[in-house]
Formats: structure tokens, C-alpha cells, sequence
């Protein structure tokens, strides 16, 4: 199963988290493979470590994933984060802070920017920042949740009449819904 991709990274991190069409939960950060195909889908915008992650990284993922979920629910709801929420994102920044750095092409000199750590530490510091960023974001509050029936994702609408994570998956499947509720004959 594709899960939705191209909001906000934390928002993305969250979505990972999803359930079918028929209602099965699905999460694609349970298996290494499929976790490793979200990272790879995300290397536009996120350092994807250089060997696939193995199943032993995983919880230390969903375990973040979890943090931030809970954050971007109270912030949603105007109430405090949860404070172990707010620790264990500091915490993954922390791990694996960056640092600027002079890189040297031929004979062009750039800054860049490195971080120490295993990749898993990286990978997690990447993460807990884009969190960051969306959580003090001032358009948090604007944060939604699909209204598609048996859908959980959640999705920063570029236009305030937006209702559903995706016109052509589940917009498509509500319309249909709505076109069968009205011609279907009693």
C-alpha cells in the first residue's frame, strides 16, 4: 500500500500510519522493506542513510513517530504537548546535532552541513527537527484529518475548502460513494 506523501515531513512521518480502503490498519513502518521505501520516497527532503535500515531501527522510528503524534494532537487541540512527548523529540535533535562545514568541489567552496552519528541517530535527528518545524509552524492549527470514511491521514490544506488527504484516492472514492448512494434503487 502507497502512503500519502508530499505534506509537511513530520505530517508524512505521522502518515505512515494508515488504514486501507477497507478499513485494515496498515503501517509502513513495521517492516524494514516497506520502511526503507517510504525513506526512499522522502530523499528529496530527507538524508536517507547511505545502507537500508534493518528491522531493529524500526521501533526507535515508530517510537518518534508516536511522540510527534501525540504533540500534533494537543497542539491541534490548543492543549499543552505532552512533556515526555517534548523530551523524546529534544532528545533525537540532540543525538545528532548539525554542524556547518566547508565542502570543496574542484575549486569551488561551499558551506554544507553534517551531523555525527550512526545513521539511524541522523535519520531520527532529521525527523524530530521536521517535527519542530511543524509544531511551532504558526499554520499547525490548520492541520486536518481526511474526511473520507476509514481514513486517518492528516494533511495542511493549501486551500481551506480541501476535505479529503487526496481528490484522486479518497475524494474519488467519496464521490463514487455518494453517486451509488443516490442511484441505487430500493
Amino acid at each position: 500500500m502507497d502512503v500519502l506523501t508530499g505534506e509537511p515531513l513530520a505530517l508524512d512521518l505521522v502518515n505512515t500510519r494508515a488504514r486501507t480502503s477497507s478499513g485494515a490498519e496498515y503501517d509502513a513502518l513495521a517492516r524494514a522493506d516497506d520502511c526503507n521505501a517510504w525513506l526512499s520516497a522522502q530523499s528529496g527532503r530527507l538524508t536517507v542513510p547511505e545502507a537500508p535500515l534493518a528491522a531493529a531501527d524500526l521501533p526507535a522510528i515508530r517510537q518518534l513517530r508516536g511522540h510527534v503524534e501525540v504533540a500534533l494532537a494537543a497542539v491541534r487541540a490548543a492543549d499543552p504537548p505532552p512533556i515526555k512527548a517534548v523530551v523524546a523529540i529534544n532528545e533525537a535533535m540532540r543525538a545528532a546535532p548539525p554542524y556547518a562545514c566547508l565542502e570543496a568541489a574542484g575549486t569551488v567552496l561551499k558551506r554544507g552541513q553534517k551531523r555525527d552519528g550512526t545513521p539511524l541517530t541522523r535519520l531520527l535527528a532529521e525527523l524530530a527537527e521536521a517535527a519542530t518545524a511543524l509544531l511551532t509552524d504558526p499554520d499547525v492549527g490548520k492541520v486536518r484529518g481526511c474526511e473520507a470514511p476509514h481514513c486517518r491521514m492528516l494533511f495542511l490544506p493549501a486551500h481551506p475548502r480541501r476535505r479529503w488527504c487526496s481528490p484522486d484516492l479518497c475524494g474519488n472514492r467519496v464521490r463514487v460513494a455518494r453517486y451509488h448512494q443516490r442511484h441505487k434503487t430500493t
